[in-house]
């Protein structure tokens, strides 16, 4: 087995006018020469705590090479994760573009300069709660760059319209309503993870909480414009799963494994 470093990088983003701090994850006997898929995860700092170093390196195969970068959240994290150009009713997830052009125009040439005489083959996306939520939504508006996405315990409940202010379910669920207008990409595959302990919330008094119910209703739009269950969707739900680090931490390794069979 080969061993698995990491190392962390700050990067000066002049999108986010910010410091970021990036973990990446890649094997000591790494062939820089060779291809490699990288996997970018939101939310970077809750890696080390779920042992996540332990993980990539048990996933290591002899036909790929997978690199993982986790990218620490900052202070505005409920700013910079979201739906990119539509803020929610309390106008958070306003940089959700930014942060969506921060991958693409700084990280991934940071990404490559890093790696110079190496190919990236795929790039995948990950993500929990609001950072899911950002990631899924950046692998459905940018599936030229991305071929698959992993969502753990997904914020999909992101709406225009408040409970209080005349929200209605089949309009004002953002995600939801930003699939119907988009097409079925025959390449993207999503893995798609709640807990029936995620929460307690029932917002439409249905027996089902929020976040099954809200990642059910994603399931469904994305098989309205065509995408094929089982083989393009891939729906995980634990009895005992909860919305915390520990949880996804016992997800992760599940996800890391779905990628590896990917073609």
């Amino acid at each position: 087995m080969v061993k698995q470093e990491f190392q962390s990088f700050i990067i000066s983003s002049g999108l986010l006018k910010r410091l970021v701090k990036v973990d990446i994850y890649r094997p000591t006997l790494f062939d820089e020469s060779s291809s490699m898929n990288v996997l970018f995860i939101n939310d970077g700092q809750d890696l080390v705590k779920m042992g996540f170093s332990k993980m990539i390196k048990n996933q290591l195969g002899a036909e790929r090479t997978l690199i993982a970068i986790g990218i620490h959240a900052g202070i505005e994290r409920r700013q910079e994760y979201g739906v990119a150009g539509i803020p929610d009713y309390l106008d958070r997830g306003n940089k959700a573009f930014v942060y969506s052009r921060f991958i693409l125009d700084e990280l991934i040439p940071y990404i490559k300069s890093v790696f110079p005489t190496a190919k990236i083959d795929k790039k995948y996306l990950a993500g929990f709660s609001l950072g899911g939520l950002m990631a899924f939504d950046m692998a459905l508006e940018y599936p030229h760059e991305f071929s698959a996405v992993g969502v753990f315990s997904g914020s999909f409940w992101w709406r225009s319209k408040s409970l209080e202010n005349g929200y209605v379910e089949e309009v004002d669920r953002i995600m939801h309503a930003k699939i119907r207008n988009k097409k079925r990409e025959a390449h993207l595959r999503f893995f798609l993870q709640t807990g029936q302990l995620d929460e307690t919330a029932d917002r439409n008094n249905n027996g089902i909480i929020d976040s099954i119910d809200d990642t059910m209703g994603i399931i469904g739009e994305l098989k309205r414009i065509g995408y094929e269950p089982n083989e393009q969707i891939t729906y995980l739900e634990l009895p005992d799963g909860k919305h915390e680090v520990k949880t996804w931490g016992r997800v992760m390794p599940m996800y890391l494994q779905w990628l590896d069979q990917l073609k």
